[in-house]
């Protein structure tokens, strides 16, 4: 069974009918025309884009707001509840994610930055959607030890067919705790709803692995999505100077980061002289120079049957949306997009009204829809 079938409970199997107030501009790719459609506007550095059952989508601000957009518009109200967090340079409200039940349970998931006497870290927190405010809210995972840094937290999420929760936690700006498995930094963690390490985390039989762990060596990673049919968990990370990367995760495998990598130190310095080394994984495909890749999906909608298992990819860096044509989990075409718009793209999902959706990261960032030209 496609997994996609899985994961429609997620967004509910259709947007309402919504009366967008829309300005659209026309682009095209080799294969398609298509207008990109302002859906709101306004937001202070939106991070996440979530699609409900009712239609309506939920937006995080990385400024520390959870927003609603309903009926096509805004709404002015932040909704209330959210735990406490800290919004400090990359840091603040982050991901979005709903519970695989959201439409009985309307429990969501949100990941962000948080403060205490002993530093920042990336903390997940679950708790219950009603109307206008959060409630039950607690707080399932932290990353740990803290650290005084403000920079890569990571935090991009995504659930399973199993119904695991996967986390994404940077290396903080610290390089070499990607490689110390008794630090949450630098991997990606794998729990139950609750809070529990999944079963089958390979740190469970290895007491030198925090149990949390799925893989590590991981610098940055702020795109995370299911491959649609075999269910793999595909990711990005950002590099330093060139050497962002691709990955398909697998339990237990080090991803080099920083023993091995394809980009260089800012300071235009080498962090090592490997690209590969026995016992690390090579990446599924890598930039050089870098793009500053966020945001991550597969297209699966109707509006764009040439886009059909085409892979999309944000890019603040370089302000434009890649697209990655996938032949047997190999990478055989790259597209860039958007590169006129001159934005910063930070999230980039598929609507289950088969659009393509994206956000900018911008003081006054936007949420866009992808629509086939008329």
């Amino acid at each position: 069974m496609r997994l996609i079938q899985f994961l429609m409970p997620l967004s509910g199997m259709l947007l309402l009918s919504i009366p967008f107030a829309i300005a659209a501009q026309t682009f095209s790719s080799h294969n398609t025309r298509f207008s990109l459609e302002t859906v709101a506007g306004g937001l202070e550095h939106p991070w996440s884009l979530a699609f409900l059952p009712d239609g309506s989508m939920l937006v995080t601000e990385r400024a520390g707001r959870l927003r609603v957009i309903k009926s096509g518009r805004l709404l002015p109200q932040a909704i209330e509840g959210l735990p406490s967090l800290a919004v400090s340079g990359q840091g603040g409200l982050l991901d979005v994610v709903l519970h695989p039940e959201f439409a009985d349970n309307k429990t969501l998931f949100l990941s962000y930055a948080h403060r205490s006497s002993q530093g920042m870290t990336t903390r997940v927190a679950r708790g219950i959607f009603e109307g206008e405010r959060l409630k039950d809210v607690s707080t399932i995972f932290e990353a740990l030890p803290r650290s005084n840094t403000s920079r890569h937290f990571g935090g991009r999420m995504a659930f399973d067919a199993s119904g695991y929760l996967y986390i994404s936690v940077g290396d903080r700006g610290e390089m070499d705790r990607a490689q110390d498995t008794r630090d949450d930094a630098g991997g990606v963690h794998r729990i139950t709803l609750n809070g529990e390490p999944a079963p089958g985390n390979p740190g469970l039989d290895d007491p030198s692995i925090n149990d949390t762990f799925f893989t590590w060596g991981n610098r940055n990673i702020q795109g995370m999505t299911l491959h649609p049919e075999t269910g793999e968990l595909w990711t990005h990370e950002h590099g330093p100077r060139g050497g962002d990367e691709i990955n398909i995760l697998s339990s237990g495998t080090n991803y080099g980061w920083p023993e091995i990598t394809y980009g260089i130190g800012y300071s235009g310095l080498p962090i090592t002289l490997h690209t590969e080394k026995e016992g690390m994984a090579q990446p599924l495909h890598y930039w050089d120079p870098s793009i500053a890749p966020s945001g991550m999906a597969f297209y699966t909608g109707s509006e764009f049957p040439q886009w059909q298992g085409s892979l999309f990819v944000g890019a603040l860096k370089l302000r434009k949306l890649v697209r990655l044509e996938i032949e047997n989990g190999q990478v055989m075409e790259e597209e860039d997009l958007l590169t006129s718009l001159n934005e910063r793209i930070r999230d980039v999902r598929t609507g289950p009204d088969g659009s393509l959706w994206l956000l900018t990261d911008s003081s006054k960032g936007k949420v866009y829809r992808v629509v086939p030209a008329q």
